[in-house]
């Protein structure tokens, strides 16, 4: 069975897309720790981080630094994290979430956003992406 990231991907599952190319994507998580808590996600199904093949390992944090440039730019935070987990959902993703602190990164915080909150933020995010010339950045 494909996982949820998949069915996102293929729209099957709605998604709060902010990047899409041939090899990841990037969605705002519908449980965010904070305000554009982001996943970055290989295209392709990879159970375990450590499987990822270097070129889309490499791809994925090139990315994921897109991204946190852009949450910087539309979140007030004094860092952008990166965590890998991958307990939840066994389809590699990148956590990108914006921080004051280490303990801002713990799922504890975590809680449902509004659809419409996530549309807006992800429209937001997608915004700050294409200005700073990244066509990737789609819905």
């Amino acid at each position: 069975m494909s996982s949820i990231f998949t069915r996102i991907l293929a729209g099957d599952l709605p998604g709060h897309f902010i990047w899409k190319d041939d090899l990841c994507f990037a969605i705002l998580t519908i449980q965010p720790i904070r305000t554009g808590h982001a996943i970055v996600i290989p295209n392709t199904e990879i159970n375990h981080w450590d499987d990822v093949p270097p070129a889309t390992a490499a791809h994925l944090m090139q990315v994921s630094q897109h991204v946190a440039k852009a949450i910087k730019q539309l979140v007030p935070c004094k860092r952008v994290g990166l965590m890998v987990v991958g307990l939840e959902v066994p389809h590699t993703h990148l956590h990108v979430m914006p921080i004051d602190t280490p303990a801002d990164m713990d799922f504890k915080y975590a809680s449902a956003a509004p659809p419409q909150e996530l549309e807006k933020t992800a429209a937001a995010l997608r915004k700050v992406l294409q200005a700073a010339g990244h066509p990737q950045a789609v819905s």
